[in-house]
């Protein structure tokens, strides 16, 4: 099955490990852009960080790989992903929240 790289797709993550106060989230906003992806990144009240990232599959692999990894003070324990609803604050732009 040939996968269709330009179709726009819509994904949810959780990152658990050392992943607040870090730099994580600057760091995801960071590579989102530069991936030109559009979303969001928070931390949860759990020590996790969540967000939503918005592209297409030649976007977000090379950002889900990234997520395993983190920045360089992070610890990345294990990553979550799911598929997610786009909304109308996907469309441009990757926010902290």
């Amino acid at each position: 099955m040939i996968q269709d790289t330009n179709r726009r797709t819509c994904r949810g993550f959780v990152v658990s490990g050392r992943v607040q106060g870090v730099g994580f989230r600057a760091a995801t906003r960071e590579t989102a852009q530069r991936l030109e992806l559009a979303g969001w990144v928070r931390n949860r009240s759990d020590g996790c960080v969540e967000g939503v990232a918005f592209g297409t599959a030649a976007q977000l692999e090379p950002f889900t790989e990234w997520l395993n990894q983190g920045p360089a003070m992070a610890r990345v324990d294990s990553v979550w992903h799911s598929d997610a609803v786009e909304d109308d604050t996907l469309s441009t732009g990757f926010e902290i929240r």
